[in-house]
């Protein structure tokens, strides 16, 4: 069922994002890469370019099925509650993901939208976070800096 090291190759390319929010989607079926995918909702100009449904839809024409039934989704970070859905209506089995997310985790870091659905979804937060939080709070801190002067004096 969870295999570490899919966790382990999306937080590695979550590391080589630099222009978005740096979270990576991985779909697996029977132990073989379907999709992965980066966010690319600036490279894109597009609201709904996250990861989640970008793998979701690469799966999708691969399978050539909306259904993936077989598959698992590992993540660095919690899905929204967009991605959530996306996620919950393609029938995806599992869910794997490193950062809870207290803003829009839909998974429990925020709210649980598995409760709200008629779902066999299975979800699991919290693996391997310290060094994927590490990316993200580094991302985050970078983009603080780059928009306004750092100085050491500001940091904590």
């Amino acid at each position: 069922m969870y295999n570490k090291n899919f966790l382990k190759l999306v937080i590695e390319k979550s590391k080589e994002i630099k222009n978005d929010i740096p979270v990576v989607a991985l779909i697996e079926k029977n132990g073989e890469i379907i999709s992965i995918q980066a966010n690319k909702k600036e490279e894109n100009n597009q609201t709904i370019a996250h990861a989640e449904i970008l793998a979701i839809n690469e799966a999708n024409k691969k399978l050539n099925s909306w259904r993936l039934d077989d598959c698992n989704l590992y993540v660095n970070l919690e899905p929204c509650p967009m991605c959530a859905w996306a996620i919950i209506s393609a029938r995806i089995k599992n869910v794997f993901f490193s950062c809870y997310d207290t803003n829009y985790g839909a998974f429990g870091g925020k709210i649980n939208l598995i409760e709200l659905a008629n779902s066999k979804l299975k979800a699991k937060g919290g693996l391997q976070d310290k060094s994927a939080q590490k990316v993200l709070d580094d991302y985050f801190k970078n983009l603080r800096c780059s928009t306004k002067s750092c100085s050491n004096s500001q940091e904590k």
